[in-house]
């Protein structure tokens, strides 16, 4: 289970956490323009826009969890069980795998317009990376610096939604997740008044009682609610360190600790890393479970005109600063 934000102070910034009970070893990766994309249905890419994001590199092909191109698109794929479907080819229409879609999205388009324009044409088809990769169930959030949407393929069709809280969880489909934000409408960053009753004098008796009712909880629809009552209410400075500070507060406050959610084959999910990646700038920066010192990769160090991969395995141990 996985939490995805977009985030705007000065800068836009996108990222996610990836709540599993296993890794794949996945490391920050960065495609440069002119590393070819051979697509299993709609042929080669050889120039493109460049990207960075965490990804699975297996047979040189980067299967991104979440990327971020240097026009500033970020996207990310989440856990969709049992609602995703993926089709059968189709004529007429631009046949990608699920686990193409980001890369394909991403080399193309820089910005939400020209994917609502891709997504016009896209059927997306049931094609594994392999057999012993097999696609996973996703839907996915796509933003800009301006807007951010979420793309779900299901058995009735694939939907689009505008997403107006910046926010994308797992299950159920989005258009349930919105609505069950009305059952919050009355949280607030502010003190509450006493409504209970005429005649009964109650007492606002700590801080952060306008939020009473928020979920607390580890279940999908629950860290929906919370992140985006986090992210909508955030105040931030526009600096990059407080910026990037407030992100990581946004998305800490859906972290998965070990020992909360145990799997039937008793490992426990948790919060394996977490992402924020400024995509004016296209700095991704990120901390493991296991090490809360913020780590940065800078995709314009590298050279975005080459034809290679450049990876960089996760600091996964606590880097802790003495100081005394």
């Amino acid at each position: 289970m996985c939490t995805a934000v977009s985030y705007k102070t000065k800068d836009h910034y996108f990222g996610r956490t990836l709540d599993l009970e296993y890794s794949y070893h996945e490391t920050v990766t960065i495609t440069p323009r002119n590393y070819p994309f051979v697509f299993r249905r709609m042929g080669e890419r050889k120039s493109h826009y460049a990207m960075i994001g965490m990804a699975y590199v297996a047979e040189k092909y980067p299967l991104y969890y979440e990327a971020v191109n240097e026009c500033g698109l970020g996207m990310a794929g989440l856990n969709f069980v049992g609602n995703a479907c993926y089709y059968d080819e189709a004529d007429g229409k631009d046949n990608v795998s699920p686990f193409e879609f980001i890369t394909w999205i991403l080399s193309q388009c820089a910005d939400i317009p020209q994917v609502r324009e891709k997504l016009s044409r896209i059927n997306l088809v049931n094609i594994n990376f392999s057999e012993a990769l097999p696609l996973s169930k996703l839907h996915w959030i796509i933003a800009d610096r301006n807007c951010s949407i979420v793309v779900e393929a299901m058995a009735d069709g694939m939907k689009i939604y505008d997403n107006p809280v910046g926010v994308l969880t797992n299950n159920p489909p989005f258009d349930y997740q919105l609505f069950n934000l009305n059952n919050y409408l009355s949280l607030s960053k502010d003190q509450p008044e006493n409504t209970f009753a005429d005649g009964l004098e109650l007492t606002r008796y700590s801080r952060g009682m306008g939020a009473l009712g928020l979920p607390g909880d580890l279940s999908s629809m629950s860290r929906f609610v919370r992140a985006a009552y986090v992210r909508m209410n955030s105040r931030s400075g526009s600096s990059e360190p407080k910026s990037v500070s407030q992100f990581f507060h946004i998305l800490g406050s859906v972290d998965q600790q070990r020992g909360c959610v145990r799997m039937p084959d008793g490992k426990y999910e948790l919060t394996i890393y977490t992402s924020c990646c400024n995509t004016d700038r296209g700095i991704y920066y990120y901390t493991t479970y296991d090490n809360h010192q913020i780590t940065a990769v800078d995709m314009h160090r590298e050279d975005l005109d080459g034809e290679k991969l450049v990876s960089y395995p996760l600091i996964t141990s606590e880097q802790i600063r003495m100081q005394n």
